[in-house]
């Protein structure tokens, strides 16, 4: 049950960040004190090798709002999120990462844009950023092919600082690398009210950061994964039928057409040749059985989007509540 008086959840993902931890809570507790909120913080462990985990027991006891869930292994980000995201319980969910880059003084003003302005979801923007260029371009190469497939207008989609609508972050679904889109997920399941805020990019203060260049291959794959699932999981015979039927008929006009050729060819005695000779006729015998071969495709898909889903199901060692 959602508490009702409880304003702000902070998730907090989290991977070999033991160092900054400390200041960060004290922080975050510091601007929520300031405001007059009530909130809590839900931080996840994603199989952090370091003292991670500890220290969360110990800064439990100091802050009784401290919330932790642990992996038993490393599952990514999105994985972390999902957990911190079926725990929450705020009427809006902030989201930040642990490594201080992101600035807790930006919530208040977060919070008053979903709770006054009513905004579905308001994604930070990093408009000047402490990160070398080896990550800053291809950063804005993401960005703009994520605006031109998905029709969302955000200058930043991968920015961790972001703020939900309790009832937003409830029908995401997360999996892979799709953390990253979850303003696209919101726009399709009817959050259409997505704004922007420029929010301050701090330098990182502790440790490394955790992902390299092959995050942004990764995350193309998944752009394209979800536009895929989102115009054609509810409903695949829609694309692969439509596509079994165009090669069969395709196929099996260009057959006819063959045999029909040679016909007119023998009923005027005109040189004619067998039809098994026309390498033609191998290309359309290939269109007729794929085909049917995508066509059962999208049968069987039919069959499948009811099926139980697996993708969001993470092994918890360990939690403090």
């Amino acid at each position: 049950m959602q508490d009702s008086t409880l304003q702000i959840s902070i998730v907090v993902p989290l991977y070999n960040e033991a160092e900054s931890l400390p200041e960060l809570c004290a922080w975050i507790d510091r601007v929520m004190r300031a405001n007059h909120f009530s909130y809590e913080m839900i931080f996840v462990n994603d199989g952090s090798r370091d003292e991670s985990w500890e220290v969360l027991k110990s800064l439990s006891v100091q802050y009784p709002s401290l919330k932790a869930s642990s992996f038993a292994r490393n599952y990514g980000k999105s994985a972390a999120l999902h957990e911190g995201f079926s725990k929450a319980q705020g009427s809006v969910v902030i989201t930040m990462d642990a490594d201080m880059q992101d600035s807790p003084d930006e919530i208040p003003a977060l919070y008053q844009m979903i709770t006054q302005d009513g905004y579905d979801l308001v994604s930070g923007w990093k408009q000047k950023r402490f990160d070398p260029l080896s990550k800053t371009i291809p950063t804005k190469l993401y960005n703009a092919a994520t605006r031109a497939l998905s029709g969302v207008y955000l200058h930043d989609f991968n920015c961790g600082l972001k703020a939900y609508k309790l009832e937003v972050i409830k029908t995401i679904r997360l999996y892979g690398e799709m953390h990253r889109y979850i303003p696209v997920q919101a726009k399709w399941n009817g959050f259409s009210k997505i704004g922007e805020k420029v929010v301050q990019h701090q330098a990182r203060k502790y440790g490394v950061t955790k992902f390299g260049l092959e995050r942004f291959l990764y995350g193309f794959l998944d752009l394209l994964s979800i536009t895929f699932v989102q115009t054609f999981g509810k409903r695949p015979m829609h694309l692969f039928g439509s596509l079994g039927i165009l090669s069969f008929f395709s196929g099996s006009i260009i057959t006819l057409w063959l045999i029909g050729e040679k016909l007119y060819n023998i009923t005027q005695h005109l040189k004619y040749r067998n039809v098994t000779d026309n390498p033609l006729f191998f290309l359309a015998l290939v269109a007729i059985i794929l085909g049917v071969q995508l066509f059962l495709a999208g049968f069987i898909g039919e069959l499948m989007v009811t099926n139980s889903d697996k993708t969001t199901d993470y092994q918890i060692k360990e939690e403090i509540s």
